[in-house]
């Protein structure tokens, strides 16, 4: 990156923000901030008011920055969606309720789909209007995609569907499931898939709600029973699913500074409630306290210098996406049991509780961390099967 390229892109990301730093004033309010608590989980009892916020976000352009202007978006370089984050991470502000929807379906849509899809599905989906889940993981099949077993067979103008996901992010409250389904039982696994967009209202679809070990009800078990399914859902060419599954044509590169900045806030935060407390004097405890506090860093200096190789243009690593969920997801788990030792047994209820609870799935959630340490072996160091 050149120095004035560089002091360029600095100079936009302070701008976006200033702006967006003063927006939030004067329209972030203290019940969106409430709702946002323990993580923004989604809820029955704050669903309505992140909708709201949601379109409020939207209309003024600040749901999805990385977006293109055509979509609702504003172009944001990787500098300014860094910007972007710091400013919603400092300040408690929730994001887009469509959390998967507007990272990894919306991109795959603006990449495959047809005119009419993005006319149809984007807008609703950035606003907050129609919810999204996405269907991938199956009893049988979670980290190995291509080993999905539901079916989805053509009869002239529709698909007909069979079969059962779960782990389905906002399965209980989402309108719509970008749905991975097999539709050439006799291709090679990674050649007889195909996408498709099912409406979760349509006769046959039975949603199960799935409450976690923390009491929420976001995740469902989904089971398709003759569902039809017309062909104009259908994105991306058929059989092609796994080249849907896999695009990188996503705007929001710098979304992995999500995963230090949640950590600092929490770390920030523990160290606010343990302050004075006897169990900060002991040596021990402070190494523990040093080695969180050191990793997260590592995170950030890694996430950094990644985008700044693709703010000048370099491709992004294949493998940054596992080096950064595997550090968080470690990270995640040894700030959570040093909450209790530093806050004792205070440290098991409330939000610290909760967050106990919840850090055992980071290293379950969006890939193990044994197929991470596969990917990072095999793509990032060469080394054999």
């Amino acid at each position: 990156m050149s120095g004035a390229d560089g002091g360029g892109e600095a100079e936009s990301a302070d701008a976006l923000r200033a702006e967006f730093t003063a927006w939030l004033a004067e329209h972030l309010t203290p019940a969106v901030r409430e709702a946002a608590a323990e993580g923004g989980v989604i809820n029955e009892d704050n669903m309505e008011v992140l909708r709201e916020w949601n379109r409020t976000l939207a209309d003024a352009g600040w749901a999805a920055p990385a977006w293109p202007k055509e979509y609702g978006g504003r172009a944001a370089t990787v500098s300014e969606q860094l910007a972007w984050l710091e400013v919603m991470s400092a300040s408690g502000a929730p994001g887009a309720v469509n959390v998967i929807g507007v990272a990894n379906i919306a991109p795959a849509i603006m990449a495959v789909g047809t005119d009419e899809q993005r006319r149809r599905y984007l807008r609703p989906m950035l606003r907050g209007d129609e919810i999204w889940c996405q269907g991938m993981s199956e009893p049988g099949a979670g980290s190995d995609l291509a080993s999905l077993r539901t079916s989805a067979r053509e009869d002239g103008e529709t698909f007909v569907v069979n079969g059962q996901k779960t782990w389905n992010s906002l399965g209980p409250y989402a309108d719509w499931c970008q749905l991975y389904v097999r539709t050439d039982p006799d291709a090679p696994k990674h050649k007889g898939m195909s996408c498709l967009l099912v409406d979760m209202r349509s006769p046959g679809v039975d949603v199960h709600p799935l409450r976690t070990m923390t009491g929420d009800l976001s995740f469902s078990e989904l089971f398709f029973s003759d569902v039809v399914v017309p062909r104009a859902n259908l994105l991306g060419d058929l059989n092609q699913g796994w080249h849907v599954a896999i695009t990188t044509l996503s705007f929001e590169r710098a979304g992995v500074a999500r995963l230090h900045l949640g950590l600092q806030e929490r770390l920030n935060r523990l160290m606010a409630d343990a302050r004075g407390l006897p169990s900060l004097r002991d040596p021990v405890t402070r190494d523990r306290l040093m080695g969180v506090y050191s990793r997260i860093a590592a995170m950030r200096w890694t996430t950094t210098r990644e985008l700044q190789a693709i703010g000048a243009g370099r491709q992004p690593s294949p493998s940054m996406g596992s080096i950064a969920k595997l550090m968080w997801s470690r990270t995640e788990q040894s700030l959570a049991e040093l909450a209790v030792d530093l806050l004792g047994l205070e440290s098991l209820g409330g939000r610290w509780g909760k967050n106990l609870a919840s850090s055992r799935q980071s290293t379950i959630a969006g890939g193990t961390t044994e197929i991470n340490r596969n990917i990072l072996a095999e793509h990032g160091l060469g080394l054999p099967r």
